[in-house]
C-alpha cells in the first residue's frame, strides 16, 4: 500500500510542474490570439488557431495524463492537494515570463499553499481497494452523492446561465467556480475510469461495462466544460492568482465528493481528521494572502462610447450662449459667445 501511494506522490508531483507550465504557456497563447482577434474573455475561439495555446494544452495533457495515473495508485484526498505544486510554478514562471509580478506577501502565500498541503497528504487515508466498476457504480449512485451531483449540476447551471454573462468579467469567482463544481466530477469519473483500465490490463475487462462508458461519457463532458471557463478565467484575470483560487476551491470540491462517494474519512482517528482540517484552513489563508496581493488586472472595454468620469454634458442655447454641465455634483459654467461665432 505505501508504494502504491509513493507511485501516485510522484506522478502528481510531475503533473503539477506540467500543469503549472501550461497556465503561463496558454495564456501567452490566449494573449497572442487575442491581439488579432476577440479575446476569449469576450467569448471568443481565435485561441484555436494559436500553435502556442496548442503546445500549453499538450503541456497540460501531459501533466492530465500523469494525474489521471496517480488517481489509479492514490486515494483523492492524497493527489488533489499535490496540485498546490503547480501554484508555485505557475506564480514563478508568471512572474518572469508575463510580468504579472509576485510580492513577497504572494510569496508567503505560496508557502502556506504547500504548508497545508502537505499536511493533507502526511494525514491522508488509504483507500480500499474496488474490484470492477459495478462497485463503483454503486458508490456513485448512493443517495448521498446522487444528492451532491444535483447540487453542483444545478449550481453550475446558475453559474453559467445567469452569473456567467452579467458578473463573469469583474468577479474571478464565477468562472473558476463553475471549473471547480464541474472539476469534482471529473475527478470522480476520471478515478472510476481508471480504476476500469487497471482492472482491465489485470485481465478483468471492464469494457464490456455499461457503467465504464457512462463514467467516460460524463468525464469527457465535464473535461470540456472546465477547459472553456478556464481559458476565459486566464485571458480575463492576473494567472498568479487564477491558480491559487483555482486550486482551492477545485481541492475542496474534491475532497468533500471523494469523501461522500468513496467514504475517506471512514474509521479514521479524530486527529488525523482535525491534522487535514488544520492543512485545509492553511491552504484557504495562503490562498486568501496570494488573493489579496492580486494587483488589479485592465478590464475589458465593451463600449468604446463609454465616457469617462466626471461626465460631462453640453449644451447650447438658441441666445449664443454656450453651457457646460458637470454631471459630477459641481456647479455649471456659463461660456458666453459672440452671436457671430457661428457664421
Amino acid at each position: 500500500m505505501f508504494s502504491s501511494n509513493l507511485i501516485g506522490f510522484i506522478l502528481a508531483v510531475v503533473s503539477s510542474a506540467f500543469i503549472g507550465s501550461s497556465f503561463i504557456i496558454k495564456k501567452k497563447g490566449l494573449r497572442k490570439a487575442g491581439a488579432n482577434g476577440a479575446r476569449a474573455g469576450s467569448g471568443g475561439y481565435g485561441y484555436l488557431l494559436e500553435p502556442l495555446w496548442w503546445v500549453g494544452m499538450f503541456t497540460m495533457i501531459v501533466g492530465e495524463i500523469a494525474n489521471f495515473v496517480a488517481y489509479i495508485y492514490a486515494p483523492a484526498v492524497l493527489v488533489t492537494p499535490l496540485g498546490a505544486l503547480s501554484i508555485i510554478v505557475s506564480a514563478v514562471l508568471a512572474h518572469f515570463m508575463l510580468n504579472e509580478k509576485l510580492q513577497k506577501m504572494g510569496m508567503l502565500g505560496c508557502l502556506l499553499c504547500v504548508v497545508g498541503s502537505t499536511m493533507i497528504v502526511l494525514h491522508a487515508p488509504l483507500e480500499e481497494s474496488l474490484n470492477s466498476v459495478q462497485e463503483i457504480w454503486v458508490l456513485a449512485t448512493q443517495p448521498a452523492f446522487l444528492l451532491y451531483v444535483g447540487s453542483v449540476v444545478a449550481v453550475a447551471l446558475v453559474l453559467i446561465l445567469y452569473c456567467a454573462p452579467r458578473y463573469g468579467q469583474t468577479n474571478i469567482l464565477i468562472y473558476i467556480g463553475i471549473c471547480s463544481v464541474i472539476g469534482s466530477l471529473t475527478v470522480m469519473s476520471v478515478k472510476a475510469i481508471g480504476i476500469a483500465i487497471k482492472l482491465t490490463l489485470e485481465g478483468l475487462n471492464q469494457a464490456k461495462c455499461i457503467e465504464t462508458w457512462i463514467f467516460a461519457m460524463v468525464a469527457l463532458t465535464c473535461v470540456i466544460t472546465q477547459l472553456n471557463y478556464l481559458n476565459m478565467a486566464l485571458d480575463t484575470f492576473n494567472t498568479a492568482v487564477v491558480s491559487p483560487i483555482y486550486y482551492a476551491m477545485f481541492t475542496s470540491f474534491t475532497i468533500f465528493a471523494s469523501a461522500i462517494m468513496f467514504k475517506d474519512y471512514s474509521g479514521q482517528s479524530a486527529s488525523s481528521i482535525a491534522s487535514e482540517l488544520c492543512g485545509f484552513i492553511t491552504v484557504l489563508s495562503g490562498t486568501s494572502v496570494l488573493h489579496s496581493t492580486r494587483e488589479p488586472d485592465t478590464p475589458l472595454i465593451t463600449d468604446l462610447y463609454t465616457p469617462l468620469s466626471p461626465k460631462v454634458s453640453w449644451y447650447i442655447q438658441g441666445n449664443g450662449e454656450l453651457w457646460k454641465k458637470d454631471e459630477d455634483g459641481s456647479h455649471p459654467n456659463m461660456i458666453t459667445i459672440r452671436p457671430d461665432y457661428f457664421k
